[in-house]
């Protein structure tokens, strides 16, 4: 039935290698269960429901990828979008958090009639093949900061903005011992990699983690909550009540965005608008169009991504199957929304799973299957910390940049955006800015040199919308 239903043996597979990207691809992203509800608790919404409404965003979501478009990419409640959410939307404009949804969800469906349309496949088609590489370079880089900084070995400096982990001047209890924990885990992963040990990364997780419930039971790590530093041993002493109140909570969340009374805005405390009204507000379409605007191109440049690190493009630089992908990815953004989260997008960290082999969408499903059962055993889950899944996103990285030999460097009209567009993913922190500054890069560098002609003219148009959306947003 696996067979019929994901063509493994088409895809050079099996069913072993698909669950055990399934595995890798969850236990990177299973830090959104714990953050996702952090940060927009902030905007009023019950933590609990954040938490089953994330959980069931992310099986929903993987789920749909992997059986509409059979591709082992996962998805989950995108970080940076949910502070937008809570801090901007929320606290900063004064909607409650239930019009904010709606939002959220209006987004979903423009995005699903853009891919139904096959609109946003001929965008991705357009993007020429050296950005497209350069996407997957700079995600790979992106990926390995993320890491470092998750893994407390890259810190902020006051000289330099970032630099590296100083032990003279860290509680060697907490950040120290963790960052120690991180590059050891580097190193054992990367060992074990070399020796061509199969479930090296996997192995890696579960060696660093030991180490690290070690180092807590003989005193050389010591939790601290105030600073961010928990336990990473699993704690079932008060789940069960804390599961009862998630869900009762979860009731309060899940449809909320339909309940007309709740939609206000409110000014110094004061509620000045309500109800239908608030849609016919221009800033109601300014919140949408920037929800759908990151959504979208994280989405497109994180499918360009790993797709160029699986060899899932054509020849010609196209994604067979690639509005089925997209279709998925805007009914999970809507059917969050319902669920009560901010918006649902394929994660960066579904390159793990294709890293070690994931090719069709029953890795996908297994990290589906993985997050679901996350509700009944959150306290395991939880409790990874991130010195214990760095070490396989920091390899990951590594991998992403073998994408960097597509590029002829040679060709320096073509090198030069595909250089910008792999560098600002890092450096701005968003995988979205890269893709659309390289794209205007890419068109006026070319558009100078009299070979405008040669550009798509998509590229153009995204190019002056682009601009517009860095002028006024």
């Amino acid at each position: 039935m696996l067979e019929k239903i994901f063509k493994l043996r088409e895809n050079n597979t099996t069913v072993r290698t698909e669950v055990l990207a399934g595995l890798i691809t969850f236990m990177t992203m299973a830090y959104i269960l714990a953050v996702n509800p952090d940060i927009l608790a902030v905007s009023g919404m019950p933590r609990g429901g954040i938490f089953v409404a994330t959980v069931l965003a992310a099986t929903v979501g993987s789920a749909l990828m992997g059986l509409l478009s059979n591709y082992p990419f996962a998805l989950a409640p995108g970080l940076g979008i949910n502070a937008f959410f809570s801090y901007t939307v929320v606290v900063g404009m004064g909607y409650s958090w239930q019009f904010a949804l709606l939002a959220v969800f209006m987004e979903g469906f423009i995005f699903l009639a853009l891919s139904v349309t096959s609109v946003r496949e001929k965008i991705f088609n357009s993007i020429p093949a050296p950005l497209k590489a350069a996407s997957a370079v700079g995600i790979g880089l992106f990926i390995a900061f993320i890491a470092l900084q998750n893994g407390k070995v890259i810190v902020s400096n006051d000289a330099t903005y970032l630099g590296i982990v100083n032990f003279h001047k860290v509680e060697m209890h907490t950040e120290g011992v963790w960052a120690l924990f991180t590059i050891s885990g580097i190193i054992i992963t990367s060992t074990l990699l070399i020796k061509g040990f199969k479930g090296a990364m996997l192995f890696g997780i579960f060696g660093t983690w030991l180490l690290g419930i070690i180092a807590e039971y003989v005193g050389l790590y010591v939790p601290n909550s105030d600073t961010g530093f928990y336990s990473v041993i699993p704690d079932f002493s008060h789940y069960t009540g804390d599961l009862s109140i998630a869900f009762r909570e979860f009731g309060i969340t899940c449809g909320a965005l339909f309940q007309v009374d709740s939609w206000t805005h409110t000014v110094d405390g004061a509620v000045t608008g309500h109800g239908f009204s608030l849609i016919k507000s221009l800033d109601f379409f300014v919140v949408m169009f920037a929800f759908f605007f990151v959504d979208m191109f994280d989405t497109l440049s994180t499918l360009i991504g790993v797709s160029v690190k699986g060899g899932f493009l054509t020849p010609e630089g196209k994604l067979p199957r690639a509005s089925r992908a997209l279709s998925a990815d805007a009914i999970a953004t809507s059917a969050g929304a319902i669920f009560g989260t901010s918006t649902t997008t394929t994660f960066i960290e579904s390159a793990a799973g294709v890293t070690i082999g994931g090719r069709t969408g029953l890795t996908a499903i297994s990290t589906a299957l993985l997050f679901l059962s996350s509700i009944l055993f959150a306290p395991i889950f939880l409790s990874i910390p991130s010195f214990a899944t760095t070490p396989a996103l920091f390899l990951v990285g590594f991998f992403m940049m073998a994408s960097i030999t597509k590029i002829d460097f040679t060709k320096m009209r073509d090198a030069i955006p595909a250089f910008v567009c792999m560098m600002l993913m890092p450096l701005t922190y968003s995988v979205s800015n890269g893709i659309m500054i390289g794209i205007i890069t890419y068109t006026f560098i070319n558009a100078l040199i009299g070979k405008i002609k040669e550009v798509h003219w998509l590229m153009i148009v995204l190019s002056f919308v682009f601009i517009l959306k860095y002028a006024l947003m």
